[in-house]
Protein backbone atom coordinates (compact mmCIF):
# COMPACT_ATOMS: atom_id res chain seq x y z
CA UNK A 1 0.00 0.00 0.00
CA UNK A 2 1.40 3.31 -1.35
CA UNK A 3 0.84 5.50 1.73
CA UNK A 4 2.52 9.46 1.81
CA UNK A 5 0.62 10.90 4.62
CA UNK A 6 0.22 8.11 7.12
CA UNK A 7 1.62 5.01 8.11
CA UNK A 8 -0.08 1.75 8.34
CA UNK A 9 0.48 -1.54 9.80
CA UNK A 10 -1.76 -4.13 11.27
CA UNK A 11 -0.27 -7.29 13.63
CA UNK A 12 -2.18 -9.20 16.49
CA UNK A 13 -5.26 -8.32 15.69
CA UNK A 14 -4.75 -4.53 15.83
CA UNK A 15 -4.31 -1.92 12.82
CA UNK A 16 -2.08 0.73 13.77
CA UNK A 17 -2.74 4.14 12.04
CA UNK A 18 -0.27 7.43 12.55
CA UNK A 19 -0.99 10.14 11.01
CA UNK A 20 2.39 11.37 9.73
CA UNK A 21 3.02 15.02 8.95
CA UNK A 22 4.61 16.18 11.93
CA UNK A 23 6.33 19.29 9.79
CA UNK A 24 2.60 20.11 9.33
CA UNK A 25 1.07 19.17 12.52
CA UNK A 26 -0.97 17.19 10.50
CA UNK A 27 -2.96 18.84 8.84
CA UNK A 28 -5.43 17.83 6.86
CA UNK A 29 -5.14 17.39 3.20
CA UNK A 30 -6.96 15.72 0.10
CA UNK A 31 -3.68 13.60 -0.17
CA UNK A 32 -3.91 12.75 3.67
CA UNK A 33 -7.65 12.17 3.27
CA UNK A 34 -6.84 9.95 0.20
CA UNK A 35 -4.71 7.78 2.44
CA UNK A 36 -6.98 7.55 5.33
CA UNK A 37 -9.50 6.45 2.47
CA UNK A 38 -6.96 3.28 1.52
CA UNK A 39 -5.99 2.78 5.40
CA UNK A 40 -10.16 2.25 5.73
CA UNK A 41 -9.63 -0.50 2.88
CA UNK A 42 -7.37 -2.64 4.28
CA UNK A 43 -9.23 -2.62 7.50
CA UNK A 44 -12.68 -3.73 5.38
CA UNK A 45 -10.65 -6.25 3.17
CA UNK A 46 -8.89 -8.08 6.73
CA UNK A 47 -11.08 -10.46 8.57
CA UNK A 48 -7.67 -10.77 11.36
CA UNK A 49 -7.80 -6.91 12.21
CA UNK A 50 -10.10 -6.36 15.66
CA UNK A 51 -9.31 -3.20 16.22
CA UNK A 52 -7.93 0.19 15.40
CA UNK A 53 -6.05 2.27 16.46
CA UNK A 54 -5.82 6.35 15.05
CA UNK A 55 -2.55 7.95 16.26
CA UNK A 56 -0.17 11.23 15.26
CA UNK A 57 3.58 11.47 14.94
CA UNK A 58 5.27 14.98 16.27
CA UNK A 59 4.23 17.35 19.10
CA UNK A 60 0.11 17.14 17.50
CA UNK A 61 -2.37 15.07 17.28
CA UNK A 62 -4.34 17.28 13.98
CA UNK A 63 -4.25 21.10 14.06
CA UNK A 64 -7.11 20.97 11.18
CA UNK A 65 -7.40 21.36 8.01
CA UNK A 66 -4.06 22.33 5.77
CA UNK A 67 -4.53 25.67 5.34
CA UNK A 68 -2.62 25.60 2.03
CA UNK A 69 -4.78 23.23 0.56
CA UNK A 70 -7.88 25.17 1.87
CA UNK A 71 -6.63 29.11 0.32
CA UNK A 72 -6.16 27.29 -3.08
CA UNK A 73 -9.78 25.15 -2.94
CA UNK A 74 -12.17 27.98 -1.08
CA UNK A 75 -12.10 30.29 -4.37
CA UNK A 76 -13.32 27.43 -6.58
CA UNK A 77 -16.93 26.48 -5.70
CA UNK A 78 -16.46 22.61 -7.63
CA UNK A 79 -13.23 21.93 -6.11
CA UNK A 80 -14.03 22.93 -2.58
CA UNK A 81 -17.23 20.86 -3.23
CA UNK A 82 -15.07 17.73 -4.13
CA UNK A 83 -12.90 18.58 -1.15
CA UNK A 84 -15.54 18.43 1.37
CA UNK A 85 -17.15 15.34 0.01
CA UNK A 86 -14.01 13.40 0.38
CA UNK A 87 -13.85 14.42 4.04
CA UNK A 88 -16.95 13.65 4.58
CA UNK A 89 -16.43 10.23 2.58
CA UNK A 90 -13.93 8.97 4.22
CA UNK A 91 -14.51 10.45 8.51
CA UNK A 92 -17.91 8.64 7.39
CA UNK A 93 -15.51 5.30 7.01
CA UNK A 94 -13.26 5.33 9.54
CA UNK A 95 -17.05 6.35 11.88
CA UNK A 96 -18.65 3.26 10.16
CA UNK A 97 -15.68 0.64 10.54
CA UNK A 98 -16.76 -2.47 12.07
CA UNK A 99 -14.40 -2.43 14.47
CA UNK A 100 -13.21 -0.25 17.10
CA UNK A 101 -11.43 2.44 16.37
CA UNK A 102 -9.38 4.11 19.29
CA UNK A 103 -7.94 7.72 18.83
CA UNK A 104 -5.18 8.90 20.60
CA UNK A 105 -4.36 12.86 21.57
CA UNK A 106 -1.43 14.01 22.44
CA UNK A 107 -1.01 18.06 22.17
CA UNK A 108 -3.78 19.80 20.04
CA UNK A 109 -6.32 18.30 18.38
CA UNK A 110 -7.82 21.87 16.70
CA UNK A 111 -10.64 22.21 14.58
CA UNK A 112 -10.72 19.30 11.80
CA UNK A 113 -8.32 17.75 13.92
CA UNK A 114 -10.98 18.13 16.77
CA UNK A 115 -13.50 16.36 14.04
CA UNK A 116 -11.32 13.22 13.15
CA UNK A 117 -11.95 12.50 16.89
CA UNK A 118 -15.22 12.51 16.86
CA UNK A 119 -15.67 9.93 14.42
CA UNK A 120 -13.22 7.66 17.22
CA UNK A 121 -15.05 5.30 18.74
CA UNK A 122 -12.86 5.61 22.21
CA UNK A 123 -10.68 8.44 22.81
CA UNK A 124 -7.20 8.08 25.26
CA UNK A 125 -5.84 11.97 26.22
CA UNK A 126 -2.77 12.56 27.54
CA UNK A 127 -3.26 15.00 29.92
CA UNK A 128 -1.23 17.86 28.15
CA UNK A 129 -3.34 17.90 25.29
CA UNK A 130 -5.75 20.34 24.31
CA UNK A 131 -8.62 20.50 22.17
CA UNK A 132 -11.17 22.79 20.49
CA UNK A 133 -12.70 24.57 17.24
CA UNK A 134 -10.81 27.57 16.69
CA UNK A 135 -13.03 28.11 13.44
CA UNK A 136 -15.17 31.18 15.06
CA UNK A 137 -11.67 33.12 15.32
CA UNK A 138 -11.62 33.48 12.46
CA UNK A 139 -14.67 33.74 10.86
CA UNK A 140 -14.91 29.99 9.62
CA UNK A 141 -17.04 27.31 10.29
CA UNK A 142 -16.49 23.52 10.96
CA UNK A 143 -17.21 21.50 7.70
CA UNK A 144 -15.91 18.03 8.44
CA UNK A 145 -18.70 16.86 10.36
CA UNK A 146 -18.52 18.70 13.66
CA UNK A 147 -21.50 20.73 13.49
CA UNK A 148 -23.29 17.33 13.11
CA UNK A 149 -21.30 15.15 15.42
CA UNK A 150 -20.45 17.35 18.34
CA UNK A 151 -23.99 17.94 19.57
CA UNK A 152 -24.59 14.22 19.20
CA UNK A 153 -22.11 13.74 21.61
CA UNK A 154 -21.48 16.69 24.53
CA UNK A 155 -25.23 18.44 23.40
CA UNK A 156 -25.86 21.96 22.11
CA UNK A 157 -25.45 24.53 24.40
CA UNK A 158 -21.57 22.77 24.75
CA UNK A 159 -21.57 22.10 20.91
CA UNK A 160 -22.32 25.73 20.93
CA UNK A 161 -19.88 27.20 23.19
CA UNK A 162 -17.05 25.41 21.98
CA UNK A 163 -18.10 26.55 18.12
CA UNK A 164 -19.23 29.97 18.63
CA UNK A 165 -16.57 31.41 20.93
CA UNK A 166 -13.70 29.52 19.59
CA UNK A 167 -11.94 28.13 23.07
CA UNK A 168 -10.20 25.26 24.11
CA UNK A 169 -10.86 22.29 26.08
CA UNK A 170 -8.06 20.93 28.54
CA UNK A 171 -7.92 16.90 28.45
CA UNK A 172 -9.84 16.46 31.74
CA UNK A 173 -12.32 19.13 31.06
CA UNK A 174 -12.99 17.21 27.54
CA UNK A 175 -13.35 14.26 29.72
CA UNK A 176 -15.59 15.46 31.85
CA UNK A 177 -17.99 16.92 28.95
CA UNK A 178 -17.57 13.53 27.56
CA UNK A 179 -15.12 13.86 24.26
CA UNK A 180 -12.92 11.60 26.24
CA UNK A 181 -12.84 8.27 28.00
CA UNK A 182 -9.91 8.43 29.32
CA UNK A 183 -6.95 10.89 30.30
CA UNK A 184 -3.27 9.57 31.08
CA UNK A 185 -0.12 11.06 32.69
CA UNK A 186 1.93 12.79 29.62
CA UNK A 187 3.74 11.18 27.63
CA UNK A 188 2.12 7.29 27.94
CA UNK A 189 -0.96 7.99 25.48
CA UNK A 190 0.83 5.92 22.67
CA UNK A 191 0.59 3.00 25.40
CA UNK A 192 -2.50 3.95 26.90
CA UNK A 193 -3.49 2.92 23.54
CA UNK A 194 -1.64 0.27 22.91
CA UNK A 195 -3.13 -1.22 26.06
CA UNK A 196 -6.15 -0.27 25.13
CA UNK A 197 -6.37 -2.10 21.79
CA UNK A 198 -4.55 -5.54 23.13
CA UNK A 199 -7.38 -5.73 25.74
CA UNK A 200 -10.13 -5.24 23.01
CA UNK A 201 -8.26 -7.62 20.41
CA UNK A 202 -8.40 -10.54 23.24
CA UNK A 203 -12.32 -10.11 23.98
CA UNK A 204 -14.86 -11.23 21.38
CA UNK A 205 -14.70 -9.50 17.54
CA UNK A 206 -18.92 -10.56 17.63
CA UNK A 207 -19.63 -8.77 20.57
CA UNK A 208 -17.64 -5.92 19.89
CA UNK A 209 -18.96 -5.30 16.28
CA UNK A 210 -22.31 -5.67 17.61
CA UNK A 211 -21.78 -3.28 20.18
CA UNK A 212 -20.78 -0.59 18.03
CA UNK A 213 -23.07 -1.37 15.42
CA UNK A 214 -26.05 -0.39 17.87
CA UNK A 215 -25.06 2.26 19.90
CA UNK A 216 -23.87 3.80 16.48
CA UNK A 217 -27.05 3.00 15.13
CA UNK A 218 -28.99 4.55 18.08
CA UNK A 219 -27.86 7.75 17.79
CA UNK A 220 -30.73 8.18 14.84
CA UNK A 221 -33.13 5.47 15.50
CA UNK A 222 -36.43 6.13 17.41
CA UNK A 223 -36.18 3.86 20.82
CA UNK A 224 -39.12 1.41 19.33
CA UNK A 225 -37.18 1.00 16.05
CA UNK A 226 -33.82 1.10 17.95
CA UNK A 227 -35.02 -1.91 20.33
CA UNK A 228 -36.24 -4.12 17.77
CA UNK A 229 -32.88 -3.80 15.96
CA UNK A 230 -31.12 -4.66 19.01
CA UNK A 231 -33.40 -7.98 19.69
CA UNK A 232 -32.30 -8.97 16.05
CA UNK A 233 -28.42 -8.61 16.43
CA UNK A 234 -28.13 -9.92 19.79
CA UNK A 235 -30.15 -12.96 18.43
CA UNK A 236 -27.39 -13.19 15.36
CA UNK A 237 -24.70 -12.56 17.52
CA UNK A 238 -25.74 -15.51 20.37
CA UNK A 239 -25.57 -18.02 17.79
CA UNK A 240 -22.16 -17.07 17.22
CA UNK A 241 -19.19 -19.03 18.35
CA UNK A 242 -17.85 -16.42 20.37
CA UNK A 243 -20.85 -16.36 22.51
CA UNK A 244 -20.67 -20.09 23.04
CA UNK A 245 -17.47 -19.75 24.01
CA UNK A 246 -18.20 -17.08 26.54
CA UNK A 247 -21.18 -19.60 28.11
CA UNK A 248 -19.10 -22.45 28.42
CA UNK A 249 -16.60 -20.07 29.76
CA UNK A 250 -18.80 -18.70 32.78
CA UNK A 251 -20.12 -22.56 33.36
CA UNK A 252 -16.64 -23.57 33.98
CA UNK A 253 -15.17 -20.40 35.56
CA UNK A 254 -12.71 -20.02 33.48
CA UNK A 255 -11.78 -17.27 30.89
CA UNK A 256 -12.97 -17.31 27.70
CA UNK A 257 -10.55 -17.32 24.54
CA UNK A 258 -12.32 -15.78 21.66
Amino acid sequence: MDLQTITFAASGGIARLTLNRPERLNAISPALLEDLGRACDAVESDPSVRVVTLTAAGRAFCAGADLQAVRELAPDALRWEAFMRLWHRVFGRIEALPVPVIAGVHGLALAGGLELVLVADLVVADAAARLGDQHANFGLVAGGGGSQRLPRLIGARRAKELMLLGGWLGAEEARAWGLVNRVVPAGTVAAAVEEMATALAAGSVSANRTVKALVNGSLDTELGEGLERERRLVAVHMRSADAAEGLRAFAEKRRPVF
